[in-house]
Formats: structure tokens, C-alpha cells, sequence
């Protein structure tokens, strides 16, 4: 797959890590599929089925509180695996946890230190690193809209609420107040952290937790994936929305067969933090969630097309990309493309999806807007993609998702349409999309909107 948000990503190399047996099979599942799985199930008996399956596992490196970690929570990219060509590697396991307040109004003091607490401790049991665990907590418009006061942040910065961005799109939006993004190569970190923080536990990693979020907050939804190349490949057999026999090749990162998020097509931390006020160093989020219907993408097109609509039809017609594309390096080649997109769809009848969606995902420099960690899922036995997307701003995101809709290209000739020959909008479905805020650090804890508390 790739940024079904935003443009085509990167595979990774490696590290020490104690999963490197993860391709050895009991009674026919693999290692890396059985921990995947029991992060997928959660709770007592995913931390149980993912202890067993961890022979003898290095302890997780323990943290220093949350005065030791980045003031931004979003500060990752120094802090995980690179591949060869130093593309930033996700964590290969991941989890998103969206609360929300029991009542009506602003949460309470007493409710406000319970997340404090859950919190800190969670600083305080983990490494800052792929090794222990990253995390983000955000806040949406909703939550914000239970203060009267409105949301100090620049006029440059918008949070609205969440609302369609073509004609086509149906999707469940997400309002919970509150969205929790846990990321670990250790698969044992994220269940346990997860146990802690909805009081399951009370403790994680050696250290007690004096209290959980779900003190405070009740949790409406958990989603699940992960970012590991070849897992595709192995959770395609099972999945509605691969054909059969399983296509997608095996050391491919996504679904789709293809890396994505290349560095150079990246925007960096810095470019996307807030610049002043209350929540300077924060940022905002989107987390969008994608179903994958992929029979035509590997049915009908030739490898040729396939890398016309995710790339471009000049990434085509120069032989740019080998295999999964990870001879691209870090940087896709899609700035020289961007500039032809209603030439390519008169000439070729297709258009790219990255060279449609970047041409807004530019400042006037040229440089990179957007900050693309999207991750494979499984959930529901569903081909999917989650789609983090952090940026300065809302209406930067929203700008890059509408250029996706390749309208001047449809406009131009009638062989490319809404979703036909149109980048990859025949093969992906958006199924949830949410807003958030992400605080710095000293914010995070159910802030108000001037920034007093938090």
C-alpha cells in the first residue's frame, strides 16, 4: 500500500532484536504472526500468548520519567531503526486506544491527575525508543469544544471537525475525546504498557502505575497494526480484500506491494511543529483508516501500471522503480513529476497518486509539508491501512488529501474518472477518519484550551 492520505514510504534495515528467530514456525504459524496476532487480541490473554511465544526475551529497557523524554511527543524520527538508505522505520507493533470523557463539561481536577499519573508512569516504565516504547496522546475538536474558551493555538494552526473530502467518501468519523498511539518493536511492551494504562495492571515493566486513563476516561475503540516487511506478504492469505492466490510480494512493507514514506518526501519534525503559544512544539493529527480492495490492483494491472498509478507514469516510462521500490533510496523521484499530471492523463489515460497528492504537500521552498507513519492492519480480518499524518496545521492535510482527488485530471480526458486510472482510488476505502492535537509533553494530561492545565 502507501500513504492512501498522502504520497508513496521506505523499508527498514536492521537492528539487534530479540524477535530474530520471528520467522521460526510452531504448528505452522510463524513467530512474527503469532505476535502480531496476540497484540491484535489484547488484554491479559494477548500479553500471555505473546510472553510464551517470546523465548527468553531480553528485558525491555526501562525509562527515565517524563522530564527525560522530548518535550515533543512526536519526536520519533531520532529515535528509531533506518533502513539502508536512512528511511526512518516505524515500530513494527502499534496500537491506538480512543477514550473519551463519561460526562458532559470539561473533565475534572481529580480527573486530569488520574491521566497525569497513568502517564508519567508509562515515562517512567519505557525507553524512548523503538526498543521500549514511543507514544502520542492527542485531543479532538469534541474534546475541546466541552471548554467555553476557544483553543489558543496561531492563526495558522486549524483543528476542525472532521468532515469528507470527496464526493465518494462515507466514512464513521472519529470524535472520542482522546486518541492513545502506542508503537513498539517489542510486542510484549505495547500489551503490557496497554494493560496499565485501562487498569488491567497496575503495573508495567517493573514500575506501578498509581492510577490508569480509564480512571478518567472510558475507552471507545482499540485498533491494532504493524510495520514489519514481509508481513504483508504472510497476513495475505487470510485477508477479505487480497485476492487468491496470495500476490503481494513477499518482502513488500504494505499490501499494495510497494515502500512508501521515503525520507526525502517527508517533512521533518521541526516543520511540523506549532511555533508559539500555549502548545508551541505540539502539532496536529490526522489518523484516517483505509479498507484495501486489491482483486483489479493485482488482477488486471501489469507491474508497469501499478507503478503509473502509485507513482507516476514518468516513474513508468523511465523504469524508475524495481521491484518494491526500495532501489529509490530516500526520495521517490516525485518532484519532477508533479507539473504533468493533466499532460500524463491526456497522454498515458492515468495519472499518479503521488504525483497528485504532492503537488499540494509543498510549501514555496518545495519542501515537504506532511509527516506520513502509516502501518498495515489486519483487524477484523480486513486488508487495511492506518494513516497517521502529522502537520503544522489541518488544512495542510486537507489540501493534500483533496489533491488526491486528481480533478484536473478527470477534467482533462475522459479515460481517467473519479476512481478509475485515477492513482489508486479504485483500490482503497476510507473507512474512519479523526482530528487531533497533540500537546508537548507538559500539556498532554487533558488540557484546557489556553493551556493552563495539562
Amino acid at each position: 500500500m502507501t500513504d492512501a492520505d498522502g504520497e508513496a514510504a521506505g523499508d527498514a534495515g536492521e537492528s539487534r532484536d530479540p524477535r530474530d528467530s520471528r520467522e521460526r514456525a510452531v504448528d505452522g504459524v510463524t513467530r512474527r504472526d503469532a505476535l502480531k496476532a496476540a497484540v491484535a487480541v489484547g488484554g491479559a490473554a494477548g500479553l500471555s500468548a505473546c510472553l510464551d511465544r517470546l523465548d527468553d526475551p531480553d528485558p525491555v529497557p526501562g525509562g527515565d520519567g517524563p522530564d527525560a523524554h522530548p518535550d515533543r511527543q512526536y519526536a520519533w524520527n531520532d529515535f528509531v531503526r533506518t533502513d539502508d538508505a536512512g528511511n526512518w522505520q516505524l515500530p513494527r507493533h502499534q496500537t491506538l486506544l480512543y477514550l473519551s470523557l463519561p460526562e458532559d463539561g470539561p473533565p475534572s481536577d481529580s480527573e486530569r491527575e488520574a491521566v497525569r499519573e497513568a502517564l508519567d508512569a508509562l515515562d517512567e516504565a519505557y525507553e524512548w525508543s523503538h526498543e521500549g516504547l514511543l507514544h502520542t496522546v492527542g485531543y479532538s475538536p469534541a474534546y475541546f469544544d466541552r471548554f467555553e474558551a476557544e483553543l489558543s493555538v496561531p492563526e495558522d494552526v486549524s483543528l476542525p471537525e472532521p468532515t469528507p473530502l470527496a464526493d465518494y467518501e462515507t466514512p464513521e468519523f472519529d470524535t472520542q475525546d482522546v486518541l492513545v498511539h502506542l508503537a513498539s518493536d517489542r510486542p510484549d511492551a505495547v500489551l503490557a504498557a496497554e494493560e496499565a494504562l485501562t487498569g488491567e495492571a497496575s503495573e508495567a515493566n517493573g514500575v506501578d502505575f498509581p492510577s490508569a486513563l480509564t480512571d478518567a476516561l472510558t475507552e471507545d475503540d482499540r485498533r491494532t497494526g504493524f510495520f514489519d516487511p514481509g508481513m504483508p506478504h504472510e497476513e495475505a492469505d487470510d485477508l477479505a480484500g487480497v485476492p487468491e492466490p496470495n500476490p503481494v510480494p513477499e518482502d513488500a512493507p504494505l499490501f499494495m506491494g510497494f515502500a512508501a514514506g521515503f525520507r526525502g518526501n517527508q517533512a521533518t519534525e521541526d516543520a511540523v511543529a506549532i511555533g508559539e503559544g500555549p502548545f508551541a512544539e505540539g502539532t496536529t493529527e490526522s489518523m484516517g483508516n483505509w479498507r484495501q480492495r486489491l482483486a483489479d490492483w493485482y488482477g488486471e494491472q501489469s507491474f508497469e501500471q501499478q507503478v503509473t498509478e502509485m507513482f507516476s507514469p514518468g516513474h513508468a516510462e523511465e523504469n524508475l522503480v524495481e521491484g518494491v521500490g526500495t532501489n529509490l533510496g530516500d526520495d521517490s523521484g516525485i518532484d519532477r513529476f508533479l507539473d504533468t499530471v493533466v499532460e500524463d492523463a491526456e497522454e498515458y489515460g492515468r495519472v499518479g497518486h503521488a504525483q497528485k497528492a504532492a503537488r499540494a504537500n509543498r510549501d514555496e521552498e518545495g519542501t515537504p509539508l506532511l509527516l506520513r507513519r502509516h502501518f498495515e492492519s489486519a483487524d477484523d480480518d480486513i486488508a487495511s491501512l492506518h494513516f497517521p499524518s502529522l502537520q503544522r496545521s489541518i488544512d495542510q492535510f486537507e489540501a493534500v488529501r483533496r489533491a488526491m482527488n486528481g480533478v484536473d485530471a478527470t477534467d482533462a480526458t475522459p479515460a481517467v474518472r473519479q476512481r478509475v486510472n485515477n492513482g489508486i482510488l479504485e483500490y482503497i476505502f476510507l473507512r474512519h477518519r479523526g482530528y487531533f492535537l497533540v500537546p508537548p509533553r507538559g500539556l498532554r494530561a487533558l488540557p484546557t484550551p489556553d493551556g493552563s492545565e495539562g
